[in-house]
C-alpha cells in the first residue's frame, strides 16, 4: 500500500516543480533551459549517499522548505535507519519533538496537538489543500516525499530550479507574486526564490551559499524519495553474483554431462 501510495503521489506531482540561473541565456519565451548534470554520489551501480550532505539537505528542509513543503510518507524513524541520514536514536528524539503532530481524539472527542516522535511521520504544514493555497497566492506547495522522482532528470532538474532565479528580460513580466526561472516551463513560477547565501549555518566548512544548499536539499529529497536506494542495489549486485556463478557451474556442468556422448 505505502509503495501504491509512493506512485500515486509521484505521478500527481510529476511536472510540479522547476529552478533558475541567467535571463540572457533564455533561447525564447516559455522554453525551459535543460536540467544542469550535477555528480551525485548516489549515482551509478555503486552510488552511496552522502551521509553529510544528507544531514545538511535536512538542516536546509527544516529552516527553509518544511514550512511549505510537508514530507507525509517519511517517519521521523527514518532519519535513523541504515542508508539514511545517520542520525543517532536520540538526535531523531530531539528532531521529531520540534514538530508538532495532531493526534486524538481525546476523551472529549477533539483532536490536539503534542510533539512528534519517531514513530510520527513528518507532520504536514497546512491543515488541508484549501489552506495551503490560500497562504501561497493560489499555488500548492507539493509534498517532498516523492519530487525527486516524480519526472526525468528529477534530483538535476531540482537542483537546476533552486539556483535558477534571475530577473526576467526586458519587456517581460508575469502575473503578480510570480518568479522568472530558467529551469521552470513557461519560466514564470509562482514559489520565491527560497535560498539565499549564508540563510542556513553549516558547521561543518562547507561553503554556505545557494548552489550548495541547493544541491544538498535536493540529495535530501531523493533520500525521502527512494530511501532504500542503497539496499536496492546491494542486493541487485549480489544478484548478480549469484547469477554469474550459477552460469559457471551450469557451463560445467552440461560439458561434464555431455563428455562422454559422441557428437
Amino acid at each position: 500500500m505505502r509503495i501504491l501510495r509512493r506512485f500515486t503521489l509521484a505521478l500527481a506531482l510529476a511536472g510540479a516543480v522547476a529552478l533558475p540561473m541567467t535571463a540572457d541565456n533564455a533561447k525564447a519565451a516559455g522554453e525551459a533551459k535543460p536540467p544542469v548534470d550535477h555528480s551525485w554520489s548516489f549515482e551509478g551501480v555503486f552510488g552511496r549517499y552522502d551521509r553529510a550532505q544528507l544531514q545538511r539537505g535536512f538542516r536546509v528542509y527544516k529552516e527553509v522548505c518544511a514550512s511549505c513543503h510537508g514530507m507525509e510518507l517519511v517517519a521521523f524513524r527514518n532519519l535513523a535507519e541504515p542508508g539514511g541520514p545517520g542520525f543517532t536514536e536520540d538526535q531523531v528524539k530531539v528532531i521529531a519533538a520540534d514538530f508538532l503532530v495532531t493526534d486524538g481524539p481525546n476523551e472529549d472527542g477533539d483532536m490536539f496537538e503534542r510533539e512528534g516522535t519517531p514513530a510520527d511521520r513528518f507532520p504536514p504544514p497546512f491543515p488541508n489543500e484549501n489552506a495551503a493555497r490560500a497562504a501561497n497566492g493560489g499555488a500548492y506547495p507539493p509534498d517532498f516525499s516523492v519530487l525527486a522522482k516524480a519526472r526525468p532528470q528529477g534530483p538535476d532538474y531540482l537542483a537546476s530550479l533552486l539556483k535558477g532565479y534571475v530577473d526576467p528580460p526586458e519587456g517581460e513580466e508575469g502575473l503578480p507574486g510570480q518568479y522568472y526561472n530558467l529551469y521552470f516551463p513557461g519560466h514564470w513560477f509562482a514559489m520565491a526564490p527560497p535560498l539565499f547565501d549564508e540563510m542556513v549555518e553549516y558547521t561543518d566548512g562547507t561553503p554556505m551559499t545557494v548552489e550548495q544548499y541547493a544541491e544538498d536539499v535536493t540529495a535530501f529529497m531523493m533520500w525521502a524519495a527512494e530511501p532504500k536506494l542503497e539496499e536496492r542495489k546491494r542486493m541487485g549486485f549480489q544478484v548478480m553474483i549469484f547469477l554469474l556463478v550459477l552460469a559457471i557451474m551450469m557451463y560445467f556442468t552440461k560439458r561434464k554431462i555431455w563428455s562422454n556422448i559422441e557428437h
